[in-house]
């Protein structure tokens, strides 16, 4: 690739937004229409927020709806993207000593698909999620992005979710 991918940062608020058009949403799509289409994404979101750094290693990652409270309607989308297992290897060959536990289990959170759904809706992309270890240091999870952005090289868009909750807790 001939250009450097780049790293978005997408406060997501409400989960609402992902059934919405609103200010938010359409700059959301916009941003998706300008920019050359990424071989795959590799979404943080801190609603995986665990101790242990894990990314998503299945071929076929499930929508989680990780709410209450929401009408009906919103546990019904489902972000269908595909994951990418080699991409996932890539990841921890990149943050190796770093351990990187290969999970099969989590999925999509709607840290990353409520805003996907708007900036790629046709879920043809690839993603997978890196999880944030709540073990780790503000110096340590900088290191692990240092260590990820040659991904960026490579095609590949890095999305961060979070929300100002999530910055506090971090």
């Amino acid at each position: 690739m001939d250009r450097r991918m780049p790293i978005i940062f997408f406060g997501h608020g409400n989960p609402m937004n992902a059934l919405q058009r609103n200010s938010y949403t359409e700059a959301w799509a916009e941003i998706g229409s300008a920019m050359p289409r990424p071989r795959a994404i590799v979404a943080v979101s801190a609603h995986w927020y665990v101790p242990m750094t894990a990314v998503t290693a299945m071929a076929s990652p499930r929508t989680i709806h990780d709410f209450g409270g929401f009408p009906a309607e919103l546990s019904q989308v489902r972000y269908a993207a595909p994951g990418a297992p080699e991409l996932a290897a890539r990841v921890q060959q990149l943050l190796a000593p770093v351990p990187v536990v290969s999970d099969h289990d989590w999925g999509l959170d709607h840290g990353t698909w409520s805003v996907l759904c708007h900036v790629f809706p046709r879920a043809d992309i690839p993603v997978i999620q890196l999880s944030i270890d709540v073990r780790k240091s503000p110096a340590e999870h900088h290191d692990i992005g240092r260590r990820l952005r040659t991904l960026r090289d490579e095609g590949v868009l890095e999305h961060r979710a979070f929300n100002r909750a999530h910055i506090r807790r971090l």
